[in-house]
């Protein structure tokens, strides 16, 4: 009996190892804030709203400052709690996406690019809309 106890530990333990952890379904909509830090150092908050959806390790949808007004994701991808993508403004503005999931909040980094270049630093913190 010993040993069968053993064995099962055994073949727990290797399952464990050889299944790969697979991440939280991102699918649904998101809600938060966009914190932008300009080039003289100020910050400027404002509201935040995702629909995500997820198959697999890809991850599309749209992202935008509230529910009407929002703008595809590209490039989209979620690996086990990191989540990356691309969001391009009708402004022209680039907005790279560096997050990490964390239950049923997002949070992280996003460098926005201007049509002219310039390259500032936000936050985005946003929570799983009921």
């Amino acid at each position: 009996m010993k040993g069968f106890v053993c064995f099962l530990t055994l073949v727990a333990l290797a399952l464990a190892v050889a299944l790969p952890a697979r991440a939280a379904d991102v699918t649904g909509k998101w809600s938060g804030t966009f914190t932008m830090t300009g080039p003289d150092g100020n910050t400027e908050d404002s509201a935040a709203f995702m629909v995500l959806k997820q198959n697999g390790t890809e991850l599309t949808g749209t992202g935008g400052p509230d529910e009407g007004e929002q703008w595809p994701i590209e490039k989209g991808k979620i690996e086990n709690n990191k989540i990356t993508g691309e969001v391009h403004a009708p402004d022209g503005a680039l907005y790279k996406l560096d997050l990490v999931l964390d239950g049923d909040h997002i949070k992280g980094d996003v460098t926005v690019t201007s049509p002219d270049g310039q390259t500032m630093k936000a936050k985005l913190d946003a929570t799983r809309a009921k």
